[in-house]
């Protein structure tokens, strides 16, 4: 029976060790070696793996500190100097279930008010909304403040920490592959809400989502709704971690406003670079042979109107890899494809920024690609005379 108790006692700390090292995802390195020497050696394994997670628990905490305020209860209202107070109440209206607030008449109220005064107030707001959704969403639910993040979720403290601290990484990693292009609200933390359930995820998705119809299957959205943010349906924290650096891209690239096609190919290229290629369901060859009978004058039409991406179809996956691959063989020329992200309109979905910076027509180009010469109508500015 002794034998048997200790026993149960080296599993149950093998356990507890290994789910710590597993949550801190990206902060640490070798992750299979410490947990294989955790299970391999006795107690000493158990000793070892504890003391690495705890330096890269508290390295992540010294990078990134953590609030300890994170049980404060919702604010009722926020004071400004000279004038009357925003009520949260009259701001907030349940969607699903979800507290969603007003921000444009937060941002009228905010308006008038000095400047200098407008960030942090701005910044209570996004405080004030998140502690109110974390008390609609239930008790097992914590909001995490970082220097860069808040991270609202039902997610152990160390793995909702480990999410901020990539966060962080990320955002960095995303200004150094995409230069002046990316743009982080000066003074603004990114915003992460993980929901456990897909139909929370959905939900919440459609609250924001002016489309009808069903929506396509999708594991993070960008919201770029009066408080940038963008919602998650919960995952290991490795699955995570790529739609994290999709999202941030385009929160890096709101400010321009640009094609969806456009934007989206930029994400996708993006997160490639920075949290590495996905596995493919097809071959390269396979995939070509998919596009060439997808795309005709009607179907990429949706494709630079945006439309295609929402398909719960083949046409879905094929309108990001489409935008993948047009952002990838124009990018080779960075210099010009920079000049022509800063100059695409979504009107007329960058063909006439095309034609100034690379002197070619979109339709024509992807038309090419899939093996049709004469491919006028395959152009976005055939729209206008739709």
């Amino acid at each position: 029976m002794p034998l048997l108790i200790v026993l149960l006692a080296l599993v149950g700390l093998n356990i507890w060790i290994t789910r710590r090292i597993i949550g801190l995802g990206d902060a640490m390195d070798h992750k299979g070696m410490h947990i294989a020497m955790v299970w391999m050696v006795p107690f000493m394994g158990a000793l070892m793996g504890h003391a690495q997670a705890r330096a890269h628990e508290q390295a992540a905490r010294a990078e990134l500190p953590v609030r300890t305020g994170v049980l404060d209860a919702p604010p009722a209202l926020l004071e400004a100097p000279g004038a009357e107070n925003w009520v949260m109440a009259h701001g907030l209206q349940l969607v699903h279930g979800h507290p969603l607030m007003d921000w444009r008449a937060f941002e009228a109220w905010l308006g008038p008010l000095p400047p200098a005064l407008q960030p942090g107030l701005r910044l209570a707001a996004h405080r004030a909304w998140l502690l109110h959704m974390r008390d609609a969403l239930g008790a097992h639910v914590s909001l995490r403040e970082s220097v860069a993040a808040w991270v609202l979720s039902s997610l152990e403290p160390a793995s909702a920490d480990a999410v901020a601290a990539y966060v962080a990484r990320t955002r960095g990693r995303i200004e150094r592959v995409l230069g002046p292009l990316a743009r982080f609200p000066a003074g603004m933390k990114s915003i992460v809400l993980v929901l456990d359930h897909e139909d929370d995820y959905y939900h919440y998705v459609a609250a924001h989502d002016p489309g009808e119809g069903e929506a396509a299957f999708s594991g993070g959205m960008f919201i770029d709704a009066g408080c940038p943010h963008f919602v998650l349906c919960r995952a290991e924290l490795r699955d995570i971690e790529p739609v994290i650096a999709h999202e941030l891209t385009h929160s890096a690239l709101a400010h321009l406003r640009l094609p969806v096609w456009l934007d989206e190919g930029l994400a996708v290229n993006t997160e490639h670079r920075v949290a590495g290629a996905r596995p493919s369901l097809h071959t390269p060859h396979a995939l070509h042979a998919m596009h060439v009978r997808f795309w005709n004058e009607e179907t990429i039409q949706q494709f630079w109107t945006g439309e295609s991406f929402r398909r719960t179809d083949d046409g879905n996956l094929l309108s990001y890899d489409l935008a993948r691959l047009v952002v990838s063989q124009l990018s080779s020329q960075w210099s010009l494809f920079q000049a022509f992200v800063a100059d695409a309109r979504r009107a007329d979905a960058g063909e006439a920024a095309a034609a100034r910076h690379f002197e070619l027509s979109l339709g024509r180009y992807v038309g090419a690609l899939f093996g049709h010469q004469d491919a006028d109508a395959w152009s976005p500015s055939a729209l206008a005379g739709s």
